[in-house]
């Protein structure tokens, strides 16, 4: 067994009506700044993913959702060089508010077939093939 602490992260493809998936872009001073990944974040303790999604989409975007909005899809297991990545990959269509950058990231809309353009993450990697075969 490795001596590595496995962190637990929650992510969500945002599908609005037209399909597409919101990405966000990590901004400058964070690690991997530049990479585009799912909105989320890491679960505290005590906390469920759900309830990690719902509280980082309203800190990060703004936008309030339901449990009941949240169906899981999927999930990405990494190694990285510090710690071990555990982030199941949660899909929302229903939300109240709009999308808004509150903490220096830029957002965009993307195609779902289009996801690869954007570079991610290598743990965000896998999750895509999830989603596109998901819609």
């Amino acid at each position: 067994m490795g001596d590595k602490p496995i962190v637990l992260v929650s992510a969500v493809a945002l599908l609005d009506v037209d399909n597409r998936v919101l990405l966000a872009q990590r901004p400058e001073g964070k690690p991997m700044a530049g990479f585009w990944e799912f909105p989320g974040g890491k679960v505290e303790l005590g906390e469920t993913p759900e309830a990690a999604l719902i509280r980082e989409l309203n800190e990060e975007l703004g936008i309030d959702t339901h449990k009941s909005c949240l169906a899981p899809i999927g999930f990405a297991s990494h190694g990285y060089d510090d710690f071990h990545l555990l982030m199941p990959l949660f899909v929302c269509r229903k939300w109240s508010g709009v999308p808004t950058p509150r903490e220096g990231q830029i957002l965009t809309w993307v195609r779902p077939n289009s996801i690869r353009d954007y570079p991610m993450p290598p743990a965000d990697i896998p999750l895509v093939t999830q989603l596109q075969d998901l819609l």
